[in-house]
């Protein structure tokens, strides 16, 4: 008789080197995971860069190795910027600034004024100076009230006639402030310095919308009594300089203070 043959099972699947090369390979793939994320992206960066190589603009600084069927369509599209390079021709930004805007247009401000006192002979009564808020007239006591008062003079009319010629030819906010000394006023009409340098601010404002039909919405009012000194009080002449009205002419586009 004939022996059998015993057919051994074959298992099938990978060799044995397959496997241990596949765990290599995963714990490689985990490795950089971690790496990635551990990492930071610049996200604008990132977005910068694959907007060039969408673009094909990195490309376009190198000659292609590959000769082209029409060269001469692609040197006109050259031409004709059609693959310009944002990072050849940059944007160019602007150099000067919202504050040096600013502060060319109160330079402009000052010199018309200085132009206008000096034409109508008001350097001996008026003196105009520059601040961070614009341009400030400032008039004295004497050129329009009489002490104590707030009704203006005759004598100071032309003076502010010609200051509302001057707020005719620009389009500024306006604010008008009182100033006091502090030697003290107590009577029927002004209780305190805070009323007298009010209702000063308040005569000036009036004379000069009646006078040149001039847009109430402009101007402001504020009288600050003698809290803001020009200079001590200790003197009759220091007395005299801080008795005074303050015309501003504010920065353009700047609404009145509230």
């Amino acid at each position: 008789m004939r022996r059998r043959r015993v057919r051994r099972s074959q298992k099938g699947g990978a060799p044995k080197w397959m496997v241990t090369y596949s765990d290599m390979v995963t714990l490689i793939l985990v490795f950089f995971i971690l790496l990635f994320s551990f990492s930071q992206i610049d996200l604008v960066k990132f977005e910068a860069v694959s907007e060039s190589f969408r673009n094909r603009m990195i490309f376009d600084f190198y000659p292609s190795p590959i000769p082209m069927e029409n060269p001469t369509q692609s040197s006109s599209h050259q031409e004709k910027g059609d693959n310009s390079n944002e990072f050849q021709t940059p944007t160019l930004k602007k150099d000067t600034t919202d504050k040096d805007q600013q502060q060319d247009s109160l330079s402009q401000l000052m010199n018309n004024v200085e132009n206008f006192l000096n034409e109508h002979g008001l350097n001996d009564v008026v003196s105009a100076n520059r601040t961070e808020r614009g341009v400030v007239l400032v008039l004295q006591e004497r050129v329009l009230f009489d002490s104590g008062e707030a009704e203006i003079l005759d004598s100071g009319k032309p003076f502010l006639n010609e200051i509302g010629t001057l707020l005719l030819k620009i389009p500024n906010h306006v604010k008008v402030e009182g100033h006091t000394d502090n030697r003290p006023i107590s009577n029927y009409r002004y209780p305190s310095n805070w009323e007298l340098s009010g209702a000063r601010a308040g005569s000036v404002i009036r004379y000069l919308m009646n006078k040149n039909d001039l847009d109430e919405s402009r101007f402001s009012v504020a009288g600050y009594g003698d809290t803001r000194p020009l200079v001590p009080n200790d003197s009759a002449a220091n007395w005299s300089q801080n008795r005074r009205v303050e015309i501003v002419i504010l920065e353009e586009n700047t609404e009145p203070e509230t």
